[in-house]
């Protein structure tokens, strides 16, 4: 999975359109970002690419970085 795609699914479970998110954008800067969010992002991930990521992973993201990076 490349970087692109990883940030295109962060999108689309934040509900904005493809090509806003960049690396260094702190999540919290936008609305969408909520905890449902981040859940359903780490879900996603889990389906799409059967990449689980443990609780405390997740409570350290701050960044689209932080994601993509968790993503592998």
């Amino acid at each position: 999975m490349s970087t692109s795609e990883k940030i295109a699914l962060i999108e689309s479970c934040m509900d904005i359109e493809e090509g806003t998110l960049s690396l260094n954008d702190k999540l919290t800067d936008y609305e969408e970002w909520d905890s449902l969010t981040a859940l359903s992002v780490f879900a996603a991930a889990e389906e799409k690419y059967d990449k689980m990521i443990s609780g405390k992973a997740q409570e350290q993201v701050e960044t689209v970085s932080d994601i993509v990076e968790l993503l592998g």
